[in-house]
């Protein structure tokens, strides 16, 4: 595997020279544009300052991915549409079926640490904090900016790590869009959108997708051989071991893990005036993964399959395993989001901009199932789990200017959240409907109220200073837990407030015209999410004990980076980042049977991230990045022992390539993306690779080719993961797979 990137990496940098050589000896382009063409090509961002600014003026590091990019690639879920850029870690590894697929930057774990946007609403989840990204299509959006560093100091909670804003499509002509395809697993894909623009004033977006796959096998059984004994004797076994390095064996699998989605969404703008505009948008996402028959893959001597009891079979001496039929059974699972959003942005006075917005995510179902002890594959008792949630946001901002070469930006938020999860048994644990008594029930709500201020500075012609701060009065109240079926009866939790102060202060200086230095330090927080507080639970005799009073998660940050201008058509870019975090949420070992949520942890993250990207026309584009992350845990009283060791699921390494040709009606991409090893275990003792529950280190290649016959019609077929490489991702990732697709436009 290793080899295989190695030598993709090297051909890559030795095709380089030549390509630039064909630049230089192309026609030069014009020396002088008109300023409107300028304007044009000019890439404005609005993430990284909550105003509008060219890209390159912004004071952080921050990436941009289009419409045009995602197409160009075989981008199923939104958060595959940025794991090519630096300082990004997607942590999807079961594809479409991942339901705990997350976004993190910079070496901060944790899906809940970094804040997810869409159309400026927070998506991270009333409940946990993290995002589900299943369900939300591709299609629909326009760009994706992703702004890395702590930014707190505009944002709030969540934002340690950076931020993540999808824009959504608004078109501003009449466009029609139908695509259909299929691919390997048995997987079907659909989409329907149509926008217009009305009276020059009124614009409106509909779509509609759908997904669905037979999956694969991404879920063996594994067991460890116990105490030698009596058995029946079988055949069908594959030697293994666990994540640990223990000897273990393969004896079946779970069966084909599939899934569909939906969406449907729709949005819609008006213009009262040329500074006058208001939107409203709703989106409604259903998910719903699943398991076919399971498999065992022991045989006894009459060639019958077994599913319980005691085997036996000789492997450098009598090994003996115990087991249950249930060992082979996963249940269901599935969630249903609705997502409104509603803003107004005006002119006030003469030259300051306001913005208001409002916001609600219902999360209306997020459900599993799973067998009990005694079921079998055809029934029997089991449990089913059900959390609601809902969360409120509401923002006013007003931006103006002062003394002509100054900006001020101030403004207010609100967000309120609750969740509640109830637990009930079932009588068949195949149908989630046979609810009978209820075992388990949590929840609770949180609160946040924030002001928030940034001055942007002109201090010469050449270096413009940001400086902002925030200040949160978070609260927590109206939690509870009630473990009947665990024996630990009904608790509630008293209200409880802190406040977080997020300072920040970013310079960006072009000391040449192809020179751009940045460099910021800052603060930021994460509040503990409903989950952390108050969902105590017990399992297989062990008590998983949450903590009402745990305080928010702080970081501190600093950056510094240069973005060069190199030969036509070529950029370098470099940045050396460092965080400090402190009072991690970290679960406690307080005895053999029972773990507590404390504030316990400080750690530290550094790092460097390389990019160099080559544009050749409107042909060819190369890229490659490189990122370097050193993530440890430096103090951690509740267990010592991880102490020195890399943070759980952060890869040190990460490495991108690859390149884009147009001609003509054809286009082709190609990307490679390495991730090194990562840990899932806090001392690092998982270092097993290749089996299940490891986190392997990947180099995997990706292409898609694409023909337009006519102007309206795109026909296109992709290959992921080309060289077909083996590896888990705690379950078993996808091998080779295929996908084809034809999309008109009108």
């Amino acid at each position: 595997m290793k080899r295989r990137a190695v030598i993709c990496i090297v051909a890559f940098l030795l095709l380089w020279p030549g390509l630039i050589i064909a630049d230089e000896v192309k026609e030069k382009e014009k020396a002088k544009e008109t300023k409107k063409e300028e304007i044009e090509m000019e890439e404005i961002v609005v993430t990284a300052t909550r105003t509008e600014k060219p890209l390159k003026e912004v004071p952080a590091s921050v990436s941009v991915v289009t419409k045009e990019d995602i197409e160009k690639r075989n981008v199923q879920a939104v958060d595959q549409a940025i794991n090519t850029l630096p300082g990004v870690f997607d942590k999807r590894g079961k594809g479409l079926m991942d339901t705990t697929a997350r976004v993190s930057l910079r070496g901060i774990p944790m899906g809940n640490r970094t804040l997810i946007l869409m159309d400026g609403l927070a998506l991270n989840s009333a409940y946990t904090g993290s995002v589900k990204w299943n369900g939300l299509f591709p299609e629909n959006v326009e760009r994706i900016e992703v702004v890395r560093g702590p930014f707190s100091s505009l944002y709030g909670g969540y934002a340690m790590g950076g931020v993540v804003n999808i824009i959504t499509k608004m078109p501003e002509k009449r466009e029609l869009t139908l695509k259909g395809g299929y691919g390997s697993d048995n997987f079907w894909n659909g989409y329907f959108s149509y926008g217009d623009r009305f009276m020059e004033r009124l614009s409106a977006f509909v779509s509609y997708g759908y997904k669905a796959t037979d999956g694969y096998r991404s879920y063996p059984v594994v067991r460890r051989p116990t105490t030698p004994g009596a058995g029946i004797p079988v055949t069908g076994w594959e030697r293994t071991t666990d994540k640990y390095g223990n000897l273990a064996y393969i004896v079946g699998d779970k069966g084909k893990n599939g899934c569909w989605q939906d969406s449907i969404s729709f949005k819609i703008s008006y213009d009262f005036a040329p500074e006058t505009k208001a939107f409203f948008s709703f989106m409604r996402t259903r998910y719903e993964y699943f398991y076919d028959d399971p498999q065992t893959y022991l045989r006894d001597a009459a060639g019958n399959p077994v599913w319980s009891g005691y085997v036996v079979f000789e492997d450098d001496g009598l090994k003996r395993i115990r087991l249950r039929e249930y060992y082979f059974l996963a249940g269901d699972g599935g969630n249903i989001q609705n997502f409104y959003n509603v803003g107004l942005e005006t002119k006030v006075f003469k030259d300051a901009n306001l913005k208001f917005t409002f916001g609600v995510i219902d999360g209306e179902t997020n459900w599993w199932t799973a067998p009990f002890s005694t079921a079998t594959r055809t029934g029997g008792p089991g449990r089913v789990n059900d959390t609601r949630s809902r969360g409120y946001q509401t923002e006013l901002q007003i931006s103006f200017p002062m003394f002509k070469k100054h900006l001020l930006t101030l403004g207010a938020s609100y967000r309120y959240d609750e969740a509640k999860t109830k637990e009930y048994n079932l009588l068949d644990w195949t149908d989630e409907d046979s609810k009978t008594t209820l075992r388990y029930e949590s929840g609770g709500k949180n609160m946040s109220l924030a002001f928030f201020l940034q001055g942007e500075f002109s201090i010469l012609d050449n270096l413009t200073a940001y400086l902002g701060a925030r200040a949160d009065w978070w609260r927590t109240f109206d939690g509870m837990n009630n473990d009947i079926a665990g024996g630990l009866g009904y608790t509630e939790y008293s209200s409880r407030s802190e406040w977080a102060i997020s300072p920040k202060l970013a310079l960006i200086y072009k000391p040449f015209e192809k020179t751009t230095l940045r460099a910021s330090v800052g603060r930021a927080f994460r509040p503990p999410s409903v989950y952390e507080l108050y969902r105590t639970w017990t399992s297989w005799g062990r008590i998983y004990e949450s903590n009402p009073n745990l305080k928010p998660e702080k970081v501190t940050s600093l950056d510094f980076g240069i973005e060069q201008g190199l030969w036509k058509g070529a950029t370098f870019k470099a940045t050396y980042f460092h965080n400090w975090m402190e009072d991690l949420i970290y679960s406690m070992d307080v005895t053999s049977t029972l773990k507590r949520k404390v504030n316990a942890g400080k750690a530290e993250s550094n790092g460097v991230e390389l990019e160099i990207e080559q544009k050749i026309g409107d042909w060819l584009r190369l890229f490659a990045n490189y990122t370097y992350t050193l993530a440890k845990m430096k103090e951690n009283p509740a267990k010592p022992a991880t102490e020195g060791k890399r943070l759980t699921h952060v890869p040190e390494h990460m490495a991108n390539f690859g390149g884009e040709l147009a001609y003509g009606p054809l286009s082709f991409t190609l990307t490679g993306r390495y991730i090194s090893k990562q840990y899932g275990n806090d001392e690092n003792l998982d270092k097993e690779e290749g089996v299940f529950g490891s986190y392997d280190p990947f180099f995997v290649v990706d292409t898609k080719i694409s023909y337009r016959p006519f102007k309206w019609a795109t026909i296109s077929f992709s290959v992921d993961n080309v060289f077909d490489e083996d590896y888990y991702c705690y379950y078993k990732a996808p091998g080779r797979t295929f996908f084809g697709e034809i999309t008109l436009r009108f």
